[in-house]
């Protein structure tokens, strides 16, 4: 049975935030959310990298909350330089543990996986990480600490934002990492390969 969609909006720092929550399928394990893409680059929830983390997310049984950061679609505020958007991805905690309550999944993508990091800090909800293109050579990643909870990376092989070799030095030796071959960035054309790594992390058991 596939879990429903649903239109959500929810309390931020900055105003309301605007997002979507999708219910697992097909046993609720606890809860999720994923961060999206540069607003300055047009990320937003739909990113289909996005899109495909939660699948594979809602697919393992976690109810998962795609959202929209401050100044992007319905959310309220303005773009904050990546500051602001940490308290934003811990307002989604927030709202994700009362829709499905925990273990909790921290993830995102890109920009929205820099934020994760730093949200993440001292969170004891959150069990594992999940960083798709962290941005280790941009400005928004240089400052991104470490996950201190089991952590899958996946990164493509010509990623010029997430280099490989600067992934395997930042990754903990306990984290698993995903180098795709051949793709960029954005893993265009590679999105089986994304879901499949997801899908194997999120079957292994994680500790308590």
């Amino acid at each position: 049975m596939r879990g429903r969609l649903e239109a959500v909006s929810f309390p931020g720092p900055a105003g309301v935030l605007e997002g979507l929550w999708k219910e697992g399928s097909p046993a609720a394990r606890g809860s999720a959310v994923v961060g999206h893409p540069h607003p300055r680059h047009g990320g937003t929830l739909h990113n289909k990298v996005v899109f495909r983390i939660g699948r594979a997310l809602s697919a393992a049984g976690y109810g998962t909350l795609r959202f929209n950061f401050r100044g992007v679609g319905r959310s309220s505020g303005r773009f904050d330089e990546g500051r602001g958007e940490v308290d934003d991805y811990r307002a989604a905690l927030d709202e994700a543990e009362k829709l499905g309550g925990t273990p909790m999944i921290a993830a995102g993508f890109s920009f929205g996986a820099a934020v994760a990091l730093k949200a993440i800090e001292g969170d004891s909800r959150v069990r594992a990480f999940i960083g798709v293109g962290v941005p280790l050579a941009a400005e928004s990643g240089r400052d991104a600490p470490p996950p201190r909870v089991p952590a899958l990376f996946v990164t493509g092989e010509k990623d010029a934002f997430g280099p490989p070799a600067m992934l395997e030095t930042f990754a903990p030796r306990s984290s698993r990492v995903v180098v795709v071959p051949g793709a960029d960035h954005f893993l265009d054309g590679k999105m089986p390969a994304l879901e499949r790594a997801v899908a194997e992390f999120l079957d292994a058991p994680f500790p308590p």
